[in-house]
């Protein structure tokens, strides 16, 4: 992740969540948070807790994200923040919690028009994970059409094309759908498991291999030994540990979309 990139990251998170953007340049940013970052960010529990006792006025900090410290002002103040830093691995991590789930309405000009229907499509985020001793990660988004039963892949690709707001736009109404949230997450569940079936399991196979080689590796290293000693049992069951094939699968995030009916 190249800083640039960081930068951009920084932006879209303190916009997203609230917390206006007051000085932006190429090399820093200066962020005033909102009371719901400052908590989650800044550590002052006691702060918090003695305003919540005594009413006063919430003051949230405002602080400074230097992205590229060779081109920052001398005299500027603030934290350096890079790929790998503490700071920003806690945002990648509080963006979970924060982002976990989402309703957004694509933004119409339908003055002087008739209402304009909007559709139901709910998305869903997923990583699954193939592990043994290596690991590879793939990232599925899928959008299921609440009203007719269309299942779009790389749908976050698709929706992040359109401009998308919190609220919903004036002459634009919401269609009821007819297909629960419920049953849609139980057909997108099947559409990851479908995936899953479907991949590849040469992963798998050449970590078997790998694992029953040096599993002959140990025996052959104990052959001469009768009663097997406590530690072949430990290093027969790091072996395990280490090249037995999973797949384990985690939701991401996922949200609701109001678009105009189109077909992805």
């Amino acid at each position: 992740m190249l800083q640039p990139q960081v930068h951009d990251f920084l932006e879209r998170y303190f916009e997203a969540n609230d917390s206006p953007i007051l000085e932006n340049d190429s090399s820093y940013l200066k962020v005033q948070l909102s009371i719901e970052l400052d908590k989650l960010l800044m550590n002052r529990p006691f702060y918090w807790h003695y305003l919540e006792k005594t009413g006063g006025e919430p003051r949230p900090m405002q602080v400074t994200f230097i992205t590229d410290q060779n081109k920052a002002p001398d005299d500027l103040r603030g934290e350096q923040i890079h790929f790998g830093a503490p700071r920003l691995r806690q945002l990648f991590a509080s963006t979970r919690e924060l982002g976990g789930y989402i309703r957004l309405y694509e933004k119409i000009d339908a003055s002087g028009r008739q209402s304009i229907p909007l559709q139901p499509w709910l998305c869903l985020n997923v990583k699954v994970s193939f592990q043994c001793d290596r690991k590879k990660d793939v990232l599925l988004s899928l959008g299921l059409n609440l009203i007719h039963g269309q299942i779009v892949p790389q749908f976050y690709e698709k929706i992040r094309q359109k401009d998308l707001t919190p609220t919903i736009s004036d002459f634009c109404f919401k269609l009821s759908p007819l297909i629960t949230v419920h049953s849609g997450l139980i057909r997108l569940q099947k559409m990851v498991q479908t995936y899953v079936e479907n991949e590849d399991k040469v992963w798998a196979e050449e970590a078997i291999e790998r694992w029953n080689t040096d599993l002959a590796l140990l025996e052959k290293f104990y052959e001469d030994e009768e009663e097997k000693p406590e530690s072949y049992h430990v290093e027969k069951q790091a072996l395990k540990e280490q090249y037995e094939p999973n797949i384990h699968v985690s939701i991401v995030n996922g949200g609701m979309f109001y678009i105009q009916q189109q077909v992805f």
